[in-house]
């Protein structure tokens, strides 16, 4: 191959690798789950900052289970503070992670799974405000889930 078609390649291979990349004010972070179960009480919080700090983004669930998990699916509870923090605003999610069949939607190896749903319901978050989740399923203690992880895709 000549030196010119290798450079014409190489050029290439990095256009195609940088279309790939997040872009800068997304932001994705997970949390391990403990072994013996999530309890109802814990709360997982995360705090986004983006690179540019008047941009908003939409939320996106990703949620890593094993085969074991007894559910179809996992009701969370998003709550934050609003801008001026005199109201907390709380966002419901209902995540589906198998379909009527009992089929895991998710995707994955062996027993696990992962599964991501866009929160398009959920009100967009500002970079810097703290989220925190918490599952609101009718038990106690939730097994079976690994990780929950949140990740934020900007809108501006």
């Amino acid at each position: 191959m000549t030196n010119i078609k290798f450079k014409i390649l190489i050029s290439l291979i990095s256009l195609c690798l940088g279309a790939c990349v997040p872009g800068q004010n997304d932001f994705c972070e997970f949390r391990q789950l403990p072994e013996d179960g999530w309890p109802y009480g814990d709360t997982l919080r995360f705090s986004p900052v983006f690179a540019d700090s008047t941009s908003t983004a939409i939320p996106v669930i990703a949620i890593r289970h094993n085969n074991a998990y007894a559910y179809s699916n996992l009701w969370l509870e998003l709550s934050r503070m609003s801008p001026d923090s005199s109201v907390m605003i709380l966002d419901t999610i209902n995540v589906r992670l198998a379909d009527i069949y009992g089929r895991w939607q998710g995707h994955g190896f062996g027993a696990s799974y992962q599964h991501a749903d866009t929160l398009f319901t959920a009100t967009p978050v500002r970079s810097g405000e703290s989220v925190a989740v918490r599952h609101i399923m009718r038990v106690d203690t939730l097994r079976d889930i690994e990780q929950l992880g949140i990740l934020f895709v900007s809108t501006k």
